[in-house]
């Protein structure tokens, strides 16, 4: 629906938050970029009535069902919290439903080719997420197992069901994306869904007990201390060991990029500058104290592209932070794209840099999921934000002042161009420059880059003001929980876009 809707106005490609899997059942981990495992899907973005069996279901199952629908949709206009667990919970339960109707032979036969084709590592997902489910209910200490010892053997067997739900469901996921894909095509889009490939997994993930042996246990992946994070920040996830995973002939990470690439347009890789070096914590110690631990470029870059050529998508690196200058020449060399914000574009007098001389070979955008929406950033979201969770290192005044001096020069571009009127003045019809105005402005500014690609954050799209994910933080904020709304609080659904008078005035810039 939304490529439909974002095809409709033009535009070729939809950028989405990595849809790894998070835990198998609820409650399960909110940040996209915390999965369980970075290959295979999230069943929480399963569409049950999409799926061919449920037609079948019979007359009490469909009650049932209907019933489940009834009771999550009803939360959908709770503009505090997205409920998450208590979605996730109800659609399980209508899977579970939807997997006993019996297949036709020629949907068993898809199901068996899609299960062989996956081999051995979605069998292991799937005995992970077995195991995972059964741990709360009989004491099942997987973290102790193997995935190919004995006793895991044994528990392959005994959790047989189980383990066929979970590939089933895999399935299902793949065969949705291929339909989300061909939808964005169909609506006229050049690339249509960009997936998103998060740095690591969560340490007592999938992927940490499958890959164990390419991994480094001992340590977490990180950033070091930045103006916007000046504590650093420990992102809690096990890094690739470099010499391990190359003696795996980096095997499980091909097998991730090929499983992702498989019904995408692109891949954006967040924090690019992974596969040249990470900023390595020791457990135990704060996020300043790391180091960083370099890679073969030459072999995961090369990996990388060839994935990518195969599967005829566009590579963008999130190549934002502490990086060796070399490393950017490099990427686009190789015909990787760059990311471009807003914000953080300066020329070399450390003045905003002039949007006609970004990099072609970018994705260029106002902001990003790190940063707040637009509308909050121009209000100082972040500050207070920051200030309450006792995350600054200097006084609220002086970032208040630094935040005015920077916002300030990249509006007084804006009125350079026409794009605002002078500084005191009132908009052309008579009305006062208000938010929207100047969030339209920005937009109308980037226009002006020559990069490839260009982003519009729904959360700009319609007037939202609130941080969807604040770095450095966990419990503290509810990180990727905040649902999509407007200006007053009010939640804008998928199916409003297309009548959202805000979004229709800014797509149009």
């Amino acid at each position: 629906d939304l490529a439909a809707i974002s095809g409709a106005a033009g535009a070729d490609w939809i950028l989405v938050n990595p849809l790894h899997a998070a835990e198998p059942t609820p409650p399960m981990e909110a940040s996209p970029y915390l999965p369980t495992t970075r290959r295979f899907f999230s069943p929480l973005y399963i569409r049950v009535e999409a799926i061919p069996e449920s037609i079948y279901l019979d007359t009490a199952a469909r009650r049932h069902v209907s019933l489940i629908w009834a009771q999550a949709t009803a939360r959908n206009g709770d503009g505090a919290e997205v409920p998450r667990d208590a979605a996730y919970a109800s659609k399980l339960e209508a899977l579970q439903l939807v997997y006993a109707v019996p297949r036709s032979p020629s949907r068993e036969g898809r199901f068996a080719a899609f299960r062989a084709e996956h081999g051995r590592g979605l069998e292991d997902f799937a005995l992970w997420c077995a195991l995972r489910e059964r741990s709360a209910q009989d004491a099942i200490i997987w973290e102790e197992l193997r995935p190919h010892d004995e006793a895991a053997f044994a528990l392959r067997q005994r959790l047989r069901d189980r383990i066929d739900f979970h590939c089933w469901l895999q399935w299902v996921l793949d065969e949705q994306l291929e339909a989300a894909q061909a939808s964005a095509l169909r609506a006229g889009m050049g690339l249509g869904i960009v997936h998103d490939l998060a740095v690591g997994v969560h340490p007592l993930g999938a992927d940490a007990w499958v890959l164990r042996d390419v991994l480094a246990p001992d340590a977490e992946v990180g950033a070091p201390p930045d103006m916007y994070n000046q504590q650093g920040q420990n992102w809690s996830q096990p890094p690739w060991h470099p010499q391990r995973l190359a003696e795996a002939g980096y095997a499980p990470f091909r097998d991730m990029l090929r499983t992702i690439l498989r019904h995408a347009g692109g891949i954006r890789i967040d924090h690019v500058l992974g596969l040249f070096r990470l900023w390595w914590v020791p457990k135990g110690l704060p996020a300043d104290q790391g180091a960083y631990v370099y890679y073969d470029h030459e072999a995961l870059v090369g990996i990388l592209c060839l994935e990518a050529q195969r599967a005829g998508a566009v590579v963008i690196g999130e190549d934002l932070g502490t990086f060796e200058p070399w490393v950017r020449d490099y990427l686009a060399g190789r015909g990787l794209l760059g990311t471009s914000i807003l914000w953080f574009e300066y020329a070399a007098d450390k003045t905003p840099l002039a949007p006609e001389a970004y990099r072609r070979g970018a994705l260029a955008s106002v902001n990003t999921h790190d940063l707040p929406p637009t509308a909050g950033y121009l209000a100082g979201e972040h500050i207070a934000l920051r200030d309450r969770l006792g995350l600054l290192t200097r006084s609220v005044e002086d970032e208040e002042a630094a935040d005015r001096e920077e916002q300030g020069r990249v509006l007084a571009m804006c009125r350079e161009r026409g794009l605002l009127p002078a500084a005191g003045e009132s908009m052309p019809d008579g009305t006062e420059v208000g938010e929207q105005q100047i969030v339209e402005a920005l937009y109308g500014l980037l226009a002006a880059a020559p990069s490839v690609m260009q982003g519009v954050a729904l959360v700009d799209a319609v007037g939202e003001r609130r941080i969807q994910n604040q770095p450095g933080t966990d419990k503290e904020y509810p990180n990727w929980k905040i649902p999509l709304a407007g200006p007053d609080g009010t939640v804008v659904t998928v199916e409003a876009l297309s009548t959202n008078p805000r979004a229709l005035s800014l797509i149009h810039i």
